[in-house]
């Protein structure tokens, strides 16, 4: 993660050097590297802290980042349009603003380089130390990338988890893309007023997707897995249900409030999702937080060619419908161990986890989640299929069955 930010630092301090069409698509590709660092974030997070507040850290994380969208909606309303009305075209006005924001372009490059390296020199990988260490002493499985995406892949509730997020990330990618233009073609507004309000939405990042994941992790200490499926569930639902009324305002003021609300349950449902994620298959959450984070923007794109292809209205009833019919797939999310949203019923152990009691009780210190022996057995087939996998890299997996199954 810290060597991909500081790679997309240098297309970032050259943003300023664009001057037409292919060279911005060109440095926008390399940029879009710097967006990985999600996934990677999200399974870092998911190493770092214990699973009864995996949800809270894992939303706080990602809704910061998420954050970008609102002050994207003010910078671009307040800076940029403003310039059209001094009566210069739009290409002057793109170059002017763009000179103006080198600086910018330059600090925030700094600022991407220099938490790169302090992850690289300054962080751990886990509290139990870096990945290193821990493939040596064998608390740590060597498992190749392929065999991870694999089984990881292979995880029904992957696929489910995917939908789902392509409609609570996917949804907010297309509100921080046509929200401005509702607002002025709907209420007749002014473009700086617009974005203004558009920027609304993205500004709920704030708290909202914290507040999910805190949601879900209290509803987990209280009825386990279970209590984090009806989160999620509830938080999609009302979602689903507010782009319907929003769709139907005809009033402003009433409009911006339904936005606002809206705007939250559709974070809520975001920090609510990863706080599933690490229980879906523990050895390999890389792989899973890959997976179902494109789900987000595989989302976006569907949700985009709708409003492109159709009327505003038919395509917010349509990413509505899309949304309530994604709440009901937790009905069939089923994760080994764990009770379903209304079937099933948890194993002693994630009883044990969720009430902490005996000796399953939650640690003092943080520790890296252990996966179960079966989950293990999974990677191990997968990883003897593939023909990259080392002597020394079997060995140290095979040094971590042992210590699992003991």
């Amino acid at each position: 993660m810290g060597m991909i930010l500081a790679f997309a630092s240098i297309p970032c301090a050259c943003t300023g050097l664009v001057n037409s069409a292919t060279s911005l698509a060109v440095l926008r590709f390399f940029i879009g590297f710097g967006g990985s660092t999600f996934v990677m974030c999200q399974f870092w997070t998911s190493r770092m802290f214990t699973k009864e507040v995996v949800g809270t850290a894992n939303a706080l994380v990602g809704g910061w980042g998420n954050l970008g969208g609102g002050v994207t909606q003010i910078v671009m309303g307040t800076v940029l349009f403003p310039l059209f009305k001094t009566g210069m075209s739009a290409e002057q006005a793109y170059i002017l603003s763009c000179v103006s924001s080198n600086t910018h372009h330059i600090l925030r490059a700094c600022v991407g380089l220099l938490t790169g390296l302090t992850i690289l020199k300054i962080s751990d990988d886990a509290p139990l130390g870096t990945s290193s260490d821990m493939k040596k002493n064998g608390t740590m499985a060597e498992v190749s990338a392929g065999a991870s995406f694999r089984t990881g892949a292979a995880n029904f509730n992957t696929w489910l988890l995917f939908i789902q997020y392509a409609c609570c990330f996917g949804v907010e990618l297309t509100m921080n893309n046509a929200a401005a233009s509702y607002f002025k073609s709907t209420f007749e507004l002014t473009t700086e007023s617009a974005a203004a309000i558009a920027s609304l939405f993205g500004w709920m990042n704030l708290f909202a997707r914290g507040v999910g994941g805190f949601s879900s992790d209290k509803a987990n200490a209280r009825m386990g897995m279970r209590g984090r499926l009806w989160v999620q569930t509830i938080c999609l639902l009302i979602e689903g249900v507010m782009v319907f009324i929003f769709a139907n305002t005809s009033s402003l003021g009433l409009a911006i409030f339904i936005m606002v609300i809206f705007s939250s349950f559709v974070q809520a449902a975001e920090g609510s999702t990863y706080g599933i994620v690490p229980y879906v298959n523990p050895p390999v959450t890389g792989s899973i937080a890959g997976i179902v984070g494109a789900g987000g923007n595989t989302g976006a794109v569907c949700f985009g060619l709708g409003f492109r292809q159709l009327e505003t209205k038919p395509a917010f009833l349509l990413m509505g419908s899309c949304i309530v019919a994604s709440g009901v797939f937790s009905l069939f999310l089923n994760i080994k161990g764990h009770a379903g949203l209304v079937t099933g019923q948890d194993s002693e152990e994630a009883i044990a986890a969720w009430k902490k009691m005996g000796a399953a009780a939650a640690p003092a210190t943080l520790q890296v989640p252990e996966p179960d022996a079966e989950a293990a057995e999974d990677i191990e087939k997968a990883a003897n299929n593939d023909d990259a996998q080392s002597t020394t890299s079997s060995a140290a997996y095979n040094n971590f069955l042992q210590e699992i199954k003991k």
